[in-house]
Formats: structure tokens, C-alpha cells, sequence
């Protein structure tokens, strides 16, 4: 039996209430606690939630909260009282503030996932504070460095904040190596991966012969925020990865459909065979989502721009739960290659030619290809050993004064 731990995480369930949101943030909240620990949930970030039928931020996030009690319920009824969200308003949902600071007055370990949260005193008063990078080359570029004196207001507050974190860990696990270009002079980053609830998922696996004959992703056109630079050179999105590989449906005898948001050239998309759904129609709620992974014969996607240029080992969430659901992904590299099985249940491709291969492959044997990737997906991201990893490599970190 795991030591229990009082273990605060951080994220954005309520703020984007979309269905593969809920899985980046809970699988590591429901992970922990099926490994025994006492987790609280925290949603803090001073921020207005999204509305999505009003496709705006909206101050009073009384339907975000209700969105994010409704989904942690259907998740486990056991996690209904393991929850706090904070409004762009200051209203206060599910705990109790004075409850939320005496956890962590309390707490062993606070998980500061994504700079998700405004990290107020009394959050710091955990007893370890770990910050976890899931978007390698933009945490980077928007550190400051702390020792510069022409640092703004701004910048100082950024720099001092993850200055006071425990330890640092990323899904960038290139990091650090020759061929990365992402800077690693400011912090010691430990790799980590998603943690996927492999059990959880397994009463969802479909066979392969009740797919939907189609390789699909749930992208995002180009991230609202600008693009890190990095040494005089700039990083974008996805927009630019998508468009390297526009002719891929001309190349191979599959439909790819992209379940997208923001505002792509779908015109242009669909003109060279691309089939374009809207993101929000998938991704209303975890559910949803989840079923529309799980009825693809495969996954076929690119990475942001500043993940794939940089080497920077990232892998996606998203990936990580439909290998668990025993769909096949092929998938840009970005360098995690070099880490994780590729060949089977999991294609890597760096050029178009590589990427119509990799389709080709699972067509030829979807079901070899099927049970390679739930293979991958017990190997690489299972919660329990990703998690135990992470919380032992925090505990165990030196605490900073």
C-alpha cells in the first residue's frame, strides 16, 4: 500500500470546459487517489471562465462550476467533495475557502500543472510545490531570467513565482540533450509523462471491426497565445504543421478527419480531401470525447510547431488516450521516438512521405496495430507508475528556503 499523502493539483477544468481538458487535468487527480492518497482538486487562476455556447469568456462561472461537479461525479461519486473553483468574480465553488487553506496548510505535495493556477500563500504553504510543464519551448521562453535587471513588473512576478517550486518536471523529455533547442539553463527539468487511467479506459476499448473506418485528432488551428522566440527564432502552432501535410489525403486511401477549432482555411482543407468537423461537437463533455477516440480506426495528427522544431520529446495527452483505448496513432515526431516504442500501435513521421506510410500501415493490419498501441499505452503511461514516479521524485526533491 503507497503512503497516503495529502496532494494538491492544479488545472483547467472549469475554465475550458471541453471534454479532452477534463482528461489532461482529472487522470492525474483520479490517478492519485486510486493509489490511495487524499487529492484535492484546485482551479484558482484568476481568470474568466469559457462559455461555449456563447463562445466568449464569461465572469460568473456558476455553469463552469456546475460543468466541473457534474463531470468529476460521473467520473466517481467518490470525488464529489474533492473539488474548489475559484471564478474570474471570486465566487468560491465546491470546498470552502478556509477548507481549500487548511489542506494545503496540510498537504504534502501541491502539483502546479500547466501554470494553471494563481498561486496565492496559502498554496505555497504545502509542504513540497512541484511545477509540471506540459507545453515545452513556451514555459521556456516565457521565463524570465531572474538575475536580468531590466526585467518589468510583469516579468519579475513570472520569474519569482516558478523560482519558489520544489522541483520541475516536463513533457519535453528531450530536454537537456544536444539535438534540443529549448533552453534548460534556468531549472533541473525532470521528465515525465501523461498519466492515463489504462483500467478506467479498458471497459471502453471498442473492436476493431465496429470502428469507424477513419483516422481522426481534436486539434486546435493555432493557439491563442504568440508563439514563443527562442534565439532569434520564432515558433508557431499547429497551423504550420498542418499545412506541410495538406496533400496527405491524396497520398493514401483512408478519410482523415479533423475534429477543429479556431478559425482554419477549412475551404482549402477540404478542397484537398480533408474531412472537417467542429471540435465542440465531440468535445461537449469527457464522455463524448472519449467515445469519439475510441471509434477511430486510428489517430493521424501533427504536434505544434515549437514542439516538433525544437526536439523537444513532447507527447500528447490526447495520443496517450487513444493508444489506452487500443487506437493506433501515427503521429509527427518530436523526437520521443527516441524514448518510446515506434512501429507498431505507435508511427512516428517527420515527412509527408513518412506520415502516408504510417497510414498505410495500420490499413494493412488494424488490428496487429490495435493491440500494439494498448501495449504502448500500459508500458509507457499507465497512472500508477507515472504517478508514483512523479510524487516520489517530489517528495524526494530539495526544498527550497
Amino acid at each position: 500500500m503507497t503512503k497516503q499523502l495529502r496532494i494538491a493539483v492544479s488545472g483547467l477544468v472549469a475554465t475550458y470546459p471541453f471534454g479532452g481538458v477534463f482528461w489532461d487535468y482529472m487522470q492525474y487527480v483520479y490517478g492519485l487517489h486510486l493509489l490511495g492518497h487524499d487529492v484535492l482538486y484546485v482551479e484558482d487562476t484568476g481568470k474568466w471562465g469559457y462559455d461555449p455556447a456563447a463562445q466568449t469568456f464569461v465572469e460568473d462561472g456558476a455553469s463552469n462550476a456546475e460543468y466541473l461537479g457534474k463531470q468529476v461525479s460521473a467520473l466517481d461519486p467518490s470525488l464529489d467533495s474533492r473539488w474548489f473553483y475559484r471564478d474570474g468574480g471570486g465566487r468560491i465553488y465546491g470546498k470552502t475557502w478556509p477548507e481549500v487553506v487548511d489542506f494545503c496548510k496540510t498537504a504534502d505535495l501541491f502539483i502546479h500543472i500547466s501554470a494553471s493556477c494563481l498561486m496565492r500563500d496559502e498554496y505555497w504553504a504545502a509542504h513540497r510545490v512541484a511545477f509540471l510543464d506540459s507545453d515545452p519551448m513556451y514555459t521556456q521562453s516565457a521565463t524570465p531570467d531572474h538575475s536580468n535587471p531590466a526585467l518589468g513588473q510583469d516579468e519579475r512576478f513570472r520569474a519569482d513565482m516558478m523560482r519558489r517550486h520544489d522541483s520541475f518536471f516536463t513533457f519535453g523529455e528531450n530536454i537537456g540533450q544536444e539535438n534540443c533547442l529549448i533552453p534548460a539553463d534556468m531549472f533541473d527539468w525532470i521528465p515525465t509523462r501523461q498519466p492515463v487511467l489504462n483500467d478506467y479506459f479498458a471497459k471502453d476499448i471498442i473492436p476493431v471491426t465496429r470502428r469507424r473506418p477513419v483516422f481522426t485528432t481534436v486539434a486546435s488551428w493555432e493557439p491563442t497565445e504568440r508563439g514563443p522566440v527562442v534565439n532569434g527564432v520564432s515558433y508557431s502552432g499547429k497551423s504550420t504543421e498542418f499545412l506541410r501535410f495538406i496533400d496527405l489525403p491524396r497520398r493514401v486511401e483512408a478519410t482523415l478527419e479533423i475534429a477543429l477549432s479556431g478559425k482554419p482555411p477549412i475551404t482549402r482543407l477540404m478542397d484537398h480531401g480533408w474531412n472537417i468537423i467542429p471540435a465542440h461537437s465531440i468535445s461537449v463533455d469527457p464522455w463524448s470525447y472519449r467515445d469519439y477516440l475510441a471509434t477511430s480506426l486510428g489517430e493521424w495528427s501533427v504536434s505544434k510547431n515549437a514542439y516538433a522544431a525544437s526536439r523537444s520529446g513532447w507527447f500528447s495527452c490526447r495520443t496517450a488516450c487513444y493508444l489506452s483505448l487500443g487506437v493506433p496513432a501515427v503521429v509527427q515526431n518530436t523526437a520521443f521516438a527516441d524514448d518510446i516504442p515506434t512501429g507498431r500501435g505507435l508511427l512516428a513521421f517527420d515527412s509527408i512521405e513518412e506520415a502516408a506510410d504510417g497510414v498505410r500501415q495500420v490499413l494493412k493490419d488494424p488490428q496487429l496495430h490495435a493491440t500494439a498501441a494498448r501495449e504502448i499505452a500500459l508500458e509507457c503511461f499507465d497512472s500508477r507508475r507515472v504517478l508514483s514516479d512523479l510524487v516520489e521524485r517530489a517528495m524526494n526533491s530539495k526544498k527550497r528556503i
